[in-house]
């Protein structure tokens, strides 16, 4: 279908269903153009029976034009743009003020230093902030089956507790294993790819279905795959080049073919580029940092304290804290604890000062700080996705300020030294029955000293003017 038949028939379905402004919100299905209409009265269906490459429409909870498979993404999509501009007749006064306000708008983008990377952390919190609920909620339960699980492990619970626990944690990983998937469907509404081709992608990730008597290889090092390599952001990096691969499939694809010709291509070539480059790029990554933490490790003290606990959420962010697992299971299997585990867990309590700090400086952001005050207890259980992807990491600095921190609880933890966890998994508060040793309470110093470290930094140095601004619910 040409394009000036699609802007013609999105013209004529304005037209017909009483301009823009009735239309609230317009999505789309396979066949079918959708759309939530404001004053059904206005509607004229027999009008948009009547248009020339509408094959029929259904009244329901919303409006259903049939235009067929590939074209009622073009439609809907050229619509969306319509509504986004101008129409209807041309207004010479009210396009002259739209154009003042455009300029006015870039000159202020300028003045604000609305870089690349600043529009990056906006898209990274569209694709989280909608995940908060869950992550909260989630997340809860499971901090309360860790602190569970450590006081059987500790021997203050009898082991009948565990199939509380189990339940609890299979409530938990609805999310969190999952979490890739979430990602990539998020991210594809957010880029303008196809949502359940996004989750696709993000669970591509996971390697499911993987032959595990004979893995694929990793094409730079020779190495096994493994699941997660490449993290969160090389789900949004992959979903961000489906956009484009998929926007330009669908101008060359004829629309009677689109439906089944555009996901597969889509799915080839962008699965392919996911599992054999990205996936790899990252296990280079992770190899090399191998040797780095070695050698941080044997430098011990504070500094090593500081530079683990740092660096730990960046590495989380790129699925790379799977390479330290294999060195908790050594330590704990020759000494009996991980010396590794309190220090990183450092890291959690920096994001959570860091949010305090913003709490306390951004109280006229009221979505803001809704947000801060439904993950801060997740967070001070050792859950730090909330904090991480709905709070610190869209705004930029504070992610920063909180790795800071965060590294002075390291730091606290690395000086003291000789501070073990028995088991790995939890953090935060909820690590504190595991300390081997009776060392708890040198573990809540690094604690404390990450709360204060995250809280200061952030407060002083890392809360964007932006999110001072006030805003409402």
């Amino acid at each position: 279908m040409s394009n000036d038949k699609i802007v013609r028939i999105a013209r004529e379905i304005f037209e017909n269903i009483g301009g823009q402004d009735n239309a609230s919100k317009i999505l789309n299905c396979m066949t079918r153009v959708r759309i939530d209409i404001v004053d059904h009265s206005k509607v004229n269906i027999e009008g948009l029976k009547a248009i020339n490459g509408v094959m029929g429409v259904v009244e329901d909870d919303n409006l259903q034009i049939i235009v067929g498979p590939g074209a009622s993404t073009k439609v809907a999509t050229e619509m969306n743009n319509m509504k986004g501009t101008s129409g209807g007749k041309v207004d010479r006064k009210k396009l002259a003020e739209d154009k003042a306000a455009q300029v006015k708008a870039e000159q202020k983008s300028k003045v604000n230093n609305n870089t690349p990377f600043k529009r990056a952390l906006k898209s990274i919190a569209n694709i989280f902030v909608p995940l908060i609920p869950a992550f909260v909620g989630a997340g809860i339960v499971g901090g309360i089956a860790s602190v569970l699980s450590n006081l059987i492990v500790a021997g203050d619970l009898s082991t009948s507790w565990q199939q509380y626990v189990d339940v609890m944690n299979i409530i938990k990983n609805g999310i969190f294993s999952y979490l890739v998937i979430y990602v990539g469907i998020n991210s594809a509404n957010e880029f303008g790819a196809s949502p359940a081709l996004g989750g696709v992608i993000g669970g591509v990730t996971l390697l499911t279905g993987m032959n595990a008597e004979n893995p694929l290889k990793n094409i730079f090092t020779g190495d096994n795959l493994s699941a997660g390599q490449g993290g969160i952001i090389g789900v949004i990096i992959a979903v961000w080049i489906l956009a484009l691969f998929e926007k330009q499939l669908r101008r060359i694809v004829p629309d009677s073919l689109d439906i089944i010709v555009t996901p597969t291509i889509a799915l080839i070539v962008i699965g392919l580029l996911t599992i054999f480059i990205i996936m790899p790029i990252a296990g280079v990554i992770s190899n090399s940092l191998v040797g780095a933490i070695n050698a941080i490790l044997n430098v011990g003290g504070a500094f090593a304290g500081f530079m683990l606990s740092a660096l730990f959420l960046p590495m989380v962010m790129f699925g790379l804290h799977q390479i330290l697992t294999p060195i908790h299971i050594e330590m704990i299997e020759q000494t009996g604890s991980t010396l590794l585990l309190p220090i990183l867990a450092m890291a959690g309590a920096g994001q959570v000062g860091a949010a305090i700090a913003l709490w306390a400086r951004c109280r006229k952001n009221k979505q803001l700080t809704e947000i801060i005050k439904g993950a801060l207890p997740v967070g001070i259980l050792g859950i730090g996705e909330p904090l991480i992807y709905g709070v610190t990491l869209p705004l930029g600095r504070p992610f920063i300020t909180a790795c800071l921190g965060g590294g002075i609880g390291g730091a606290v933890i690395g000086a003291i030294g000789s501070i073990g966890a028995t088991a790995i998994g939890p953090s935060g508060v909820a690590l504190i029955p595991l300390i081997a040793n009776g060392k708890w309470l040198g573990y809540v110093f690094g604690l404390l000293a990450a709360y204060a470290g995250g809280f200061i930094l952030t407060y002083f140095f890392g809360v964007p003017k932006d999110a001072t601004k006030e805003t409402e619910l």
